[in-house]
């Protein structure tokens, strides 16, 4: 991997950390040289953040990174983030995971737990 592009992956993870944050989550990068030791993005309780900031993207084999990491660090579902330049964040789940989280946060609700908290 070229080093701009290193850089460019190193800013759009510090930048999604930053809107995390700026939501309430307490999202730190995961670092620069820890090659695949540490997620990318730390900090969403049982989510396993997979971040790609990239042009020309092969989601699937992203996901898939994604899926394996998330099972060796056994940190939590997998869901890729992934822009392109000047475009909005996007997340990519497999459907099994996301209708976990959403049934879970649909009882919680019925529950009178508020959404998201």
């Amino acid at each position: 991997m070229s080093s701009k592009s290193q850089r460019k992956g190193a800013s759009g993870e510090r930048e999604l950390a930053a809107i995390l944050r700026e939501r309430g989550y307490d999202c730190q990068r995961g670092g620069s040289l820890t090659f695949g030791e540490i997620p990318d993005v730390v900090g969403l309780p049982g989510i396993h953040m997979e971040v790609k900031r990239a042009e020309k993207l092969n989601v699937g084999e992203a996901m898939e990174q994604a899926i394996r990491d998330s099972q060796r660090m056994q940190d939590g579902v997998p869901a890729l983030f992934h822009r392109r330049n000047r475009k909005p964040w996007l997340v990519t789940m497999r459907l099994v995971d996301w209708l976990e989280l959403f049934e879970a946060n649909k009882t919680l609700t019925k529950h009178g737990q508020p959404p998201g908290k």
